[in-house]
């Protein structure tokens, strides 16, 4: 998926969840943050990022931040933006062969998964995370407690048994990484439910991202460690 009208600014504070004070071009402007993680590694004062300016007037901030620098690394932190790229990787057949028909945000019990896919015979519920979080070129998910996402693989691994094949995807959204894990340290309880999970039959991938400050592409799959640390 592509960005348009991108400019570069340096991150200057984070007013709340969803906005920012950045400087662009000598100015200090708000910007709405699309991602309400706490993204305490990113989003600090002096990094470089890039934004995106929106055409619609009303707004009340005039850009999006959607991209920055971390080190050398940069990361996509936009959160719509994995589900949007992964379409693009369905669409295109490298995840799935012989695809004919791709539902985004489809309910099944008390749970709505990012996407229901089918094939000529095969049924399959899909969730995906975005992945912000990295440390020693290893990412992980997720950087907060998350209950949904805990609910989320128990009715992933429910549907298993009535007759779903069911996927939970990881995208890295950052490019170089070594491996995929849960971040025990930040919840335990999703790294144990993703471990019970793969184990009822849930297929469990990440991938990582080609990332420009205008862009983002699903890229190549990473390897998938789920036993914590000793």
């Amino acid at each position: 998926m592509t960005y348009k009208n991108i400019c570069e600014g340096v991150f200057c504070s984070r007013i709340n969840r969803f906005v920012a004070e950045v400087e662009i071009d000598g100015l200090v402007e708000r910007c709405h943050i699309k991602n309400t993680g706490r993204c305490k590694e990113l989003l600090v004062p002096g990094a470089k990022v890039y934004l995106n300016q929106s055409d619609k007037p009303e707004r009340a901030t005039k850009y999006d931040l959607i991209t920055v620098w971390k080190g050398e690394r940069l990361i996509n932190m936009d959160s719509q933006a994995p589900n949007r790229a992964f379409l693009e990787y369905l669409q295109s057949g490298r995840y799935i062969d012989d695809i004919v028909f791709i539902k985004p945000e489809a309910r099944y019990g008390g749970s709505r998964f990012d996407f229901y896919v089918e094939t000529a015979d095969r049924k399959i519920f899909i969730e995906v995370k975005g992945v912000t979080l990295e440390n020693d070129g290893v990412a992980s998910f997720p950087d907060a407690p998350t209950e949904r996402g805990i609910k989320h693989l128990n009715e992933l691994a429910y549907s298993i048994q009535e007759g779903y094949e069911a996927h939970v995807v990881f995208i890295v959204q950052m490019k170089d990484i070594r491996w995929f894990m849960p971040a025990y340290e930040i919840h335990p309880e999703f790294g144990m439910a993703l471990v019970a999970a793969r184990g009822s039959g849930v297929e469990v991938n990440a991938f990582d991202c080609i990332i420009a400050p205008d862009s983002i592409a699903v890229g190549s799959c990473v390897p998938v460690k789920l036993e914590p640390y000793p």
